[in-house]
């Protein structure tokens, strides 16, 4: 502080001079006690706050962000917007070669609506099966390669005319519905909401002399999946 001196100055002091006393002014040294204390806790404080995050840098018009901090950049290519989560519905489509390579009847009901562009949904798959296993036993399903009994291009005008393979009933099954002979019938299709409301269309329907007791003789319960014989596919 001012003129005071450091212990080894006055050392050599007393050597070559007369010696003398050093007082410090009063008042002086409470003032430098609070002062010192005050920066103390400053710095104390100073200490505990968290460093701020280096703000980052953005010129207008750039497509370049670059953070305060050197060695750090983030590229963004010009064009680029945020991908958007599609969540369109959609029914389901299957491949012909795939239902074919599985062999059931549930597998021949799904092909003749693939055939015919109708939806694979739950409830046409369901009237499917019911109307299959009206026509036809579910054991037998695939009796003479014609699971509805269907006269176009079978060769029996009476639906007991046979095809060469399921491939084929399918393709002749799905073209007589869409010939124009069963509107109903394939409007209901289409729609692919109720198996009840497409099943009422084809007891109305010509398809059959009977139309099934108009529903007296039409099974509701589950259905079974069981496979045909691979040559009944042409496999």
């Amino acid at each position: 502080m001012g003129n005071a001196q450091t212990t080894g100055e006055r050392t050599a002091a007393r050597h070559n001079a007369e010696p003398r006393v050093v007082r410090p002014r009063r008042g002086i040294r409470p003032l430098a006690l609070l002062a010192t204390l005050a920066v103390g806790g400053l710095l104390a404080t100073m200490a505990l706050v968290p460093a701020a995050p280096a703000p980052s840098v953005f010129a207008a018009g750039a497509d370049t962000v670059r953070p305060a901090v050197a060695g750090q950049t983030v590229e963004v290519a010009e064009g680029v917007a945020a991908p958007q989560v599609s969540q369109e519905s959609y029914t389901a489509a299957t491949g012909a070669q795939t239902l074919v390579a599985g062999g059931t009847n549930l597998d021949w009901a799904k092909l003749v609506l693939v055939e015919g562009d109708w939806p694979v949904t739950e409830e046409n798959v369901t009237f499917m099966m019911r109307w299959m296993r009206q026509e036809n036993g579910a054991d037998n399903w695939w009796n003479r390669n014609n699971p509805l009994n269907n006269g176009q291009g079978s060769g029996g005008g009476s639906g007991l005319g046979s095809y060469v393979t399921l491939v084929e009933a399918a393709y002749y099954a799905a073209e007589n519905l869409k010939s124009g002979r069963y509107p109903a019938v394939d409007a209901a299709l289409v729609d692919g909401t109720s198996a009840d409301a497409t099943a009422q269309a084809i007891w109305a329907s010509p398809w059959a002399s009977s139309h099934y007791g108009y529903g007296t003789h039409w099974s509701s319960r589950p259905y079974d999946v069981i496979e045909a014989p691979a040559s009944a596919w042409g496999r």
